[in-house]
């Protein structure tokens, strides 16, 4: 595929498609398990660290989702300690999962998304790994190709998929790069986020679907942006005052 624009709209809703036709089942899944916990009063963290974190975003404080969705991210510790942070660093330590518990108030009827292309740092594993032993069920959104084919970081050599209850497999390449760059060894046309954004509004869509379903009002929030977005985005948000939730 040629280096252009036309190129690279190609490559990634190809990407997009093989998700569509492959992920189907695991999304559906995933929809109905993180809507039975928004159901059952729990609220659903979404963690991600580099660029994995605008999955987090698309689905957290944003105009037509669900209000009950709370970021974690390594920025979080850096706000805690009032400290400089490396944030490589601090993704590849596992020690980083318990310190982001210590911040976030994670109940058992809670679940976790966990985002991270390769699967293979310290952070993410170890967070699903703590999850696990709170009874907290765990969704992995992560490229297979990438992970399969990288050693982890984490000591117990595992990776991500290897400890999520739910794997979404993005089906992105190793690298998360499409586009070859001629007369070098490099590639350009990174993947990941929109893929993983599409993904996170397929979510999104379901799990309202299934609060339709069962004649409950889904908890969405509108637009800061329109006529009287603000009055009804702090409604939402008072609803879920003692977890909070902003927007």
């Amino acid at each position: 595929m040629s280096i252009s624009a036309e190129g690279i709209f190609s490559s990634i809703l190809q990407i997009c498609n093989e998700v569509k036709e492959n992920e189907m089942e695991n999304i559906k899944s995933t929809a109905k398990l993180l809507a039975e916990r928004l159901l059952g009063g729990g609220i659903i963290h979404v963690f991600g660290a580099g660029h994995s974190r605008s999955f987090g975003m698309e689905m957290c404080g944003r105009a037509g989702g669900l209000a009950p969705m709370k970021l974690v991210g390594l920025e979080d510790i850096a706000a805690r300690d009032n400290d400089s942070i490396n944030l490589v660093e601090l993704e590849r330590d596992p020690n980083t999962a318990n310190r982001l518990l210590e911040i976030h108030d994670v109940q058992p009827e809670d679940a976790f998304i966990i985002v991270s292309n390769s699967g293979r740092n310290g952070s993410s594993v170890e967070l699903a790994m703590q999850c696990k032993k709170r009874g907290i069920p765990v969704i992995a959104v992560t490229s297979l190709n990438h992970s399969q084919n990288s050693t982890s970081r984490h000591f117990s050599g595992k990776k991500l998929y290897e400890v999520a209850d739910i794997v979404i497999d993005n089906h992105c390449p190793y690298g998360d790069v499409l586009l070859e760059i001629p007369k070098y060894e490099l590639k350009t046309g990174s993947a990941s986020t929109v893929v993983g954004a599409f993904i996170a509004q397929s979510l999104t869509v379901e799990i309202i679907n299934i609060f339709l379903e069962s004649n409950q009002t889904p908890p969405v929030f509108i637009s800061a942006n329109v006529d009287g977005g603000d009055e009804h985005n702090k409604n939402m948000i008072k609803k879920y005052e003692k977890r909070n939730i902003t927007y």
